[in-house]
C-alpha cells in the first residue's frame, strides 16, 4: 500500500489562480461583489495540486470541487492548465475525468436548511486565496452575506492538499462563529461502482464527461466525519453528508484513476482507502 513519497522522489505542491486573459500573471488572491468569476478565471476559479491530482472550486454558485487525474506523479497546471491537447493527454498529461455536473462533486460544500441545498449564493463579495507552503498547499474561498434561514452568513471554504499524501483536507466553517448547518458530497452516477460504509462513500468508473481525450475510471472517495453527522442521503446522482448545527466541520477525500501508476482499479481503490482508513 503506497500513500507517501520520501526523499528526493518526493514532489512538492503548487497552487494556480489567475485570469484568462492573462495566463502568465498568476494571483494570490481575486474578489467579486457578484461572486461570479467563472468565466474569466483559468481553471474556473482557484486551483490547488500534489503530485497525484488537482483539485479547484468553482467561483460562481455552484462551489463545486472538481478533480483533475494525473497519470505521471509531478505538477502540471502552471505547464498545462486543467485542459491538455488531445495529444498531450495521450502523451502522459493529465485530465479531467471527473463529472461534477449539477453535484457538489469531490467534496464540495454548501448549506442545508433542514429540507434542501442552500447554495452559498447570492453574495455580498466572494473572494478566493491560494496559498503554497511547499509541502501543503491551500485554496480558501469566502462567500459572505449567504442568506440562509432569515439572516446572513460569512462561508469560509478552505481545501489543502499535501505533498507526501493523496488525502486531501476540506474545512467549512463560518466567520462569526454562527451556527448552520454544512453539506458535501460525491457523485454517484448509475454505472458506477460504489462502496458505502460508516466511515466513507467510494465510487469507481467512467463519469459521463466529454471534455477528455479518452473515457478513463476515476476514482474519489468522501471520509465521513466522526461526530457532527446528521444524515448520510442519496438523490440527484450524489450522496449527501449532512452536518449536525455547527460553526465548522472538516472532511478528508481522495482520489485515483485507471491511469494512475499505482493505484488503478477499484479493488486497489477501495484496499487503500481502507489503509487510510486504519493507519492512525
Amino acid at each position: 500500500m503506497v500513500f507517501h513519497l520520501s526523499g528526493a522522489a518526493q514532489e512538492k505542491t503548487d497552487v494556480s489562480l489567475f485570469y484568462k486573459r492573462a495566463p502568465e500573471d498568476q494571483l494570490q488572491s481575486v474578489e467579486s461583489k457578484r461572486g461570479n468569476l467563472f468565466r474569466k478565471l483559468g481553471h474556473h476559479g482557484p486551483a490547488v495540486e500534489n503530485p497525484w491530482y488537482a483539485l479547484r472550486i468553482y467561483f460562481n454558485k455552484k462551489t463545486a470541487i472538481d478533480l483533475y487525474s494525473k497519470a505521471i506523479p509531478r505538477n502540471e497546471l502552471r505547464e498545462k492548465q486543467w485542459y491538455p491537447s488531445k495529444e498531450e493527454q495521450l502523451d502522459g498529461w493529465g485530465a479531467d475525468y471527473y463529472k461534477v455536473g449539477k453535484t457538489l462533486g469531490l467534496g464540495g460544500i454548501k448549506l442545508w436548511d433542514g429540507q434542501g441545498i442552500v447554495d452559498l449564493h447570492r453574495v455580498s463579495k466572494r473572494y478566493a486565496e491560494v496559498m503554497n507552503a511547499g509541502d501543503s498547499a491551500s485554496m480558501v474561498m469566502v462567500s459572505e452575506g449567504v442568506k440562509y434561514k432569515g439572516r446572513k452568513v460569512d462561508i469560509k471554504v478552505t481545501v489543502t492538499v499535501f505533498a507526501g499524501s493523496r488525502l486531501a483536507r476540506i474545512t467549512a466553517e463560518t466567520l462569526d462563529g454562527e451556527t448552520v448547518q454544512f453539506v458535501s458530497g460525491i457523485c454517484a452516477y448509475e454505472n458506477l461502482d460504489v462502496m458505502k460504509t460508516d466511515h466513507y462513500i467510494a465510487t469507481w468508473g467512467i463519469h459521463p464527461e466529454d471534455v477528455a481525450a479518452e473515457k478513463i475510471a476515476v476514482g474519489g472517495v468522501l471520509f465521513i466525519p466522526d461526530e457532527g453527522v446528521a444524515e448520510v442521503r442519496i438523490e440527484k446522482k450524489q450522496y449527501l453528508v449532512v452536518t449536525k448545527p455547527t460553526s465548522a466541520i472538516s472532511f478528508r477525500i481522495s482520489a485515483a484513476s485507471a491511469r494512475d501508476p499505482e493505484i488503478n482499479t477499484y479493488q486497489k481503490f477501495i484496499e487503500n482507502i481502507e489503509y487510510i482508513f486504519n493507519t492512525p
